[in-house]
């Protein structure tokens, strides 16, 4: 039997509103700040699947789920600062 394949796909933006850089991806991301060299997130568009952000690299610190959805601001994913440090994709078990 063979797993269906999900699909997931999110993008990241250096500014409030979708502005400025944009980086987007579709594998899970351990340390964004190495790969992104931008040290905060001020909006994100989440066109396929559900994903975690988190605060520090290697998937730790606080959480927050973005499910499908646009985010302008860090606060609509009830951040209280822009700064996430690596996400990755939810999956289902």
């Amino acid at each position: 039997m063979g797993k269906t394949s999900s699909v997931f796909s999110i993008r990241v933006y250096e500014r409030p509103d979708f502005r400025g850089q944009m980086l987007e991806c579709t594998e899970d991301v351990k340390n964004l700040p190495e790969r992104w060299h931008l040290p905060e997130v001020h909006s994100a568009q989440v066109p396929e699947g559900n994903w975690v952000f988190h605060k520090l690299p290697n998937y730790r610190g606080r959480q927050y789920l973005l499910e499908r959805g646009q985010y302008r601001r860090f606060n609509e994913w009830a951040a209280m600062n822009p700064t996430v440090g690596s996400f990755r994709r939810v999956r289902d078990f």
